[in-house]
């Protein structure tokens, strides 16, 4: 089996340093950019298979270098910053991030969730392009588009897998300890407000704009979407 290749990118040596040898006794491949711009450079190549990626970097943040990347590649995309703030969170999770890690953190943990994104992205690769379907609304997976009677709906990459993840199981009650674990790929340690705000999201862009009930609260429970 090919190596799995990883950029670190990031502009403190000694947290370069450490997460290049640990990553490397795992059995990765390991390239390291400095600044936000090599990063983007390099994370632009079809041989690199995730990022990890620093919020706080010189010549281009984290958060612009992720945005700009997201415009040609799907890469998955770890996060790590210093800040604990969850509008930090969601900033990088809306603008294509796939995960995110407050330093300093477990590097065990980090491993963890580096497997979890490498196996959904191989997923990813074989998935079909169906669409989903819910009455008026579609969903096209391959190349991620919503429609509503075929009116187009702009959603971050984080609400489109969200609204995927309940089409694919419409008509199931689902607890927000599912979501995080299926749509999130871990646990938020008990934090499941951003579950909340995500919903809320959804609803104003499709439930309240088109006057339907698509989503539905199941009181102590969760969230369902009935066909």
């Amino acid at each position: 089996m090919d190596k799995k290749k990883i950029l670190i990118v990031e502009d403190e040596q000694k947290i370069a340093r450490f997460l290049e040898l640990e990553l490397k006794y795992e059995g990765y491949d390991v390239d390291i950019a400095v600044n936000g711009r090599d990063g983007l450079e390099k994370g632009k190549s079809p041989d690199v298979d995730l990022i990890i990626l620093d919020l706080m970097l010189p010549e281009l943040s984290g958060i612009e270098m992720c945005r700009r990347l997201r415009q040609t590649s799907e890469v998955p995309v770890i996060m790590l910053t210093a800040k604990d703030d969850i509008s930090d969170k969601v900033t990088g999770l809306d603008i294509g991030a796939d995960d995110y890690m407050t330093k300093p953190f477990a590097v065990e943990e980090l491993l963890a969730r580096i497997r979890v994104l490498l196996k959904r992205s191989r997923g990813t690769e074989k998935e079909d392009s169906q669409s989903l379907i819910i009455g008026k609304l579609k969903l096209h997976k391959s190349n991620y588009r919503v429609e509503y009677d075929g009116d187009n709906i702009e959603l971050t990459k984080k609400e489109f897998e969200l609204l995927e993840f309940m089409m694919l199981n419409k008509n199931i009650v689902l607890s927000r300890e599912k979501i995080l674990d299926k749509v999130w790929g871990y646990d938020y340690f008990g934090d499941t407000n951003i579950i909340d705000v995500y919903i809320r999201y959804l609803r104003s862009k499709i439930d309240q704009k088109y006057n339907i009930n698509l989503i539905e609260t199941v009181r102590g429970v969760g969230y369902i979407i009935r066909e």
